[in-house]
């Protein structure tokens, strides 16, 4: 995007606290006027970078699989989790055996997400909820058998669960697949790939050192960050111990075969795969 004759390069990063490791270490570190951070949840960076709002950011894997055409991932940056994540739980009063035909309500924060529970009822377990989407916070969940909550919401809601099954996504997966889940990738427009490349490599640079440095940083990050949700400096520690921010084989890996359940299920097109990753500075 030009500003004033300016290239200004406007950079989504997930305002949640399973981010925070990148997300404090670019506010405390990375000073540059060219750049500007775009801070919101994962379904409004997905719609921004969709429509050009920005220019890059952390969205959604299902968002790059919707259009593969318009994106290229960045090497080496995701949100992931090889095991438990911690934060992506589907809440339910009864077995997830015992949801078929019975009311689930999703968030609508991460399209991801509620296509990674939609394959394990779905695929995995052969159930057939009746699935609604809405705000869990102003929704009546009251009304349903089963809750999926995400990110911070999800961190407070375990906090004072009265549920008696609480299914952590990415473990189920773990266990089905054998591999990681890749929950948001760094995408980047295409045409800004190919109008400013060094600005690009830049910015890559720098965010891959904010990731490097950021999970050294730990104690610190959680020190700032636990009191938002809020919980124990510990538990945050515990919590972000588990997030993983690389892209390395296994993840690319784990990425494909969650692509290949979509396209199988009609939910994205198979241009999704192969992968189309922006990777000048190996």
């Amino acid at each position: 995007m030009k500003d004033s004759g300016k290239i200004m390069a406007r950079i989504g990063i997930v305002n949640y606290l399973n981010m925070a490791p990148i997300h404090e270490k670019w506010k405390s570190t990375v000073q540059s006027e060219n750049w500007k951070l775009v801070e919101d949840p994962p379904s409004s960076l997905n719609k921004k970078l969709a429509d050009g709002e920005i220019d890059m950011g952390f969205v959604s894997s299902y968002e790059y699989g919707r259009h593969p055409e318009k994106y290229k991932i960045l090497s080496g940056l995701s949100i992931s989790a090889n095991g438990p994540v911690g934060s992506v739980f589907l809440f339910s009063h009864v077995p997830m055996e015992q949801l078929d035909q019975a009311p689930v309500l999703f968030t609508a924060q991460s399209e991801t997400s509620v296509s990674l529970v939609k394959i394990i009822l779905e695929e995995f377990h052969d159930v057939l909820p009746l699935y609604s989407t809405g705000d869990l916070q102003t929704t009546n969940n009251e009304n349903f058998k089963a809750v999926l909550a995400i990110g911070d919401d999800a961190l407070r809601l375990a906090e004072k669960s009265t549920y008696l099954y609480e299914y952590d996504l990415a473990d189920i997966w773990k266990h089905q697949t054998g591999l990681p889940f890749v929950f948001a990738l760094c995408a980047v427009r295409e045409e800004f790939c190919v109008e400013y490349p060094e600005m690009m490599t830049e910015i890559h640079r720098e965010l891959l050192r904010c990731r490097d440095e950021g999970k050294r940083d730990l104690e610190a990050i959680c020190e700032m960050s636990a009191p938002r949700i809020p919980m124990s400096k510990k538990k945050c520690h515990q919590y972000l111990s588990a997030i993983e921010y690389d892209l390395g084989g296994q993840k690319r890996k784990a990425l494909e075969t969650f692509f290949d359940f979509l396209i199988k299920r009609g939910d994205i097109d198979k241009s999704a795969l192969p992968l189309k990753i922006f990777a000048n500075l190996h």
